[in-house]
């Protein structure tokens, strides 16, 4: 008597399978850029057959916005991480944020912010991937936006647009430098940031 396989099992591969194809996905994408990389090149690395990867991903934009998304909930978990265990102390957490934005540009393999990379190669503000990545970047000028709220800075909308430049800017010196320069030097412009919003109000 042919015995059935449990749905648990077969739901567990499953998810193992998916899991691997974003893996790999990730991988080449931060290599090669999205665009550069084809779903059959991700199939044959995955080594599995065209039915089973278009199984989890209808298309291959369908990884994409999927990769973004697991990026975004890495991060996002990250900085928040960073503001918890802070206590919600604004100055350390943009210390905590410079040394952390400074590992991450320099370490083996970074190839750029993978949201601002997105952005570069979907000029479509209106496709799937263009909203993963502009909601995530609403969520990190609100998270810039409210620790310097806790810095007491003045003139808040501006700062926080200084901010989140910075940290752009960190992740591409990322390739130019070495991350204790990187940590270095976005701490210092961080607490300069600071300190020049909330003299603002002094001057007046």
């Amino acid at each position: 008597m042919t015995q059935i396989e449990p749905l648990s099992a077969r739901t567990g591969r499953g998810a193992a399978t998916r899991a691997r194809i974003l893996e790999v996905a990730s991988e080449l994408f931060t290599a090669h850029g999205i665009h550069e990389v084809s779903a059959d090149r991700i199939i044959e690395v995955v080594g599995i057959t065209k039915v089973t990867f278009y199984r989890h991903f209808r298309t291959k934009e369908d990884l994409i916005v999927a990769f973004l998304e697991e990026r975004a909930t890495l991060e996002t978990a990250a900085f928040e991480g960073v503001w918890e265990e802070t206590g919600g102390d604004a100055t350390k957490a943009l210390e905590m944020l410079a040394v952390g934005i400074g590992a991450e540009s320099c370490r083996p393999g970074f190839r750029g912010c993978p949201f601002i990379n997105a952005a570069a190669e979907y000029a479509d503000r209106e496709s799937p991937v263009r909203k993963v990545v502009d909601v995530h970047r609403a969520w990190m000028v609100a998270y810039f936006s409210r620790v310097l709220a806790a810095a007491g800075v003045d003139r808040l909308e501006e700062a926080t647009d200084a901010a989140v430049v910075l940290r752009d800017g960190a992740m591409v010196s990322g390739y130019l430098t070495d991350a204790e320069a990187v940590a270095g030097t976005l701490r210092t412009m961080f607490h300069a940031l600071v300190t020049e919003y909330r003299a603002e109000s002094t001057r007046r």
